[in-house]
């Protein structure tokens, strides 16, 4: 068979006298479409079809977030006063992966607040908005805080205003940075 002919579904059949010709098989019937599917082939092949992205979802506006309940009450100063102090100790543990100073020390840390509840909220920044560490580093100050004795829930909120800078950073961190 010809490359041409297999393309084209054509055979080619040596040709002899000697035998007989064979009659030619009877078509199967084609199913008839269905009454769901539309007319013509087309429908029946737009209906096998399933894609396998949805590009429509990259043109469509993203979900917007859930926003995460308020579950913070107005600041008590004897509360605060009472679990600043392990708090910070607690903060103290969360490191920077690039710095090997801990965040506190780096100033990072803005506001601390308790409220009458023992609910804690910590007011933080990041060296830099583009920061590696930047999902990762309030999830590790809130599980931190919740740890502590005394608190019944934590709410880190990061901020950029003010930005931070080295000024922010303690002096304890400066010598261990050899600033």
């Amino acid at each position: 068979m010809g490359l041409l002919s297999s393309w084209l579904g054509k055979r080619d059949e040596p040709e002899t006298a000697s035998s007989p010709a064979e009659p030619a098989p009877a078509p199967t019937p084609e199913p008839a479409p269905s009454a769901s599917a539309g007319p013509g082939p087309a429908a029946d092949d737009d209906a096998a079809y399933e894609p396998a992205w949805n590009f429509g979802s990259l043109a469509a506006p993203p979900e917007p977030r859930p926003q995460e309940p308020a579950n913070f009450g107005t600041p008590d100063p004897l509360k605060t006063l009472e679990l600043r102090p392990l708090i910070v100790e607690a903060i103290s543990t969360v490191f920077d992966p690039e710095i090997p100073v801990n965040i506190y020390e780096l100033g990072l840390i803005y506001d601390i607040d308790v409220d009458a509840e023992a609910r804690v909220r910590v007011r933080m920044t990041l060296t830099s908005p583009a920061c590696p560490s930047a999902q990762q580093l309030p999830v590790d100050v809130r599980y931190k805080v919740k740890a502590v004795a005394g608190v019944a829930d934590a709410t880190v909120e990061v901020v950029w205003d003010p930005p931070w800078s080295m000024d922010k950073m303690s002096d304890v961190a400066r010598l261990s940075l050899g600033f």
